[in-house]
């Protein structure tokens, strides 16, 4: 992480999370963990940070709440979760096969499976650094762990 411009702490809304199966939980726990560690977060108009975010689902929007490090709300954006309906919805479909896969399918197969699992994922991460672009500046490692929660949020959407 360089200067200021990075998320030190991030909150999911539980009322928005689903247990939705431990595969998930770990997607969601390892996202975490890696974006904390390594992350680029510069918000627009925003004094710099370190910043904390809060993540929610409100009236079928993606909610950005970026704060200072005393919890003060330095600002909000959200985007629209239609935005990403297709993306997860085929990305945790793929995520059921790819599981399913590893069960009883030889290792080709299973790689080819996670191909099309991480290809999806890069188009969702794609997606949302792009909506996100005039709001915030991210890159890519950031984006994709980024996506990896809002697809757990979107769960119960």
């Amino acid at each position: 992480m360089s200067g200021t411009q990075y998320i030190a702490a991030i909150d999911l809304d539980e009322r928005s999370v689903v247990r939705h199966s431990p595969q998930v939980d770990h997607e969601r726990r390892v996202a975490v963990f890696d974006l904390l560690e390594s992350n680029v977060f510069d918000p627009a108009d925003t004094p710099p940070g370190p910043y904390h975010l809060k993540l929610s689902i409100e009236d079928n929007r993606l909610v950005f709440d970026v704060r200072d490090s005393a919890s003060v709300s330095l600002s909000q954006f959200n985007l629209p979760i239609g935005l990403f309906r297709r993306i997860v919805k085929d990305y945790f479909m793929i995520c059921d096969s790819y599981f399913e896969a590893i069960k009883k399918l030889g290792p080709s197969q299973i790689e080819a499976i996670d191909m099309g699992r991480r290809g999806l994922h890069n188009e969702g991460a794609d997606l949302l650094k792009e909506r996100l672009a005039e709001k915030v500046a991210i890159d890519g490692p950031t984006a994709r762990r980024l996506f990896t929660l809002v697809c757990v949020l979107h769960i119960r959407s």
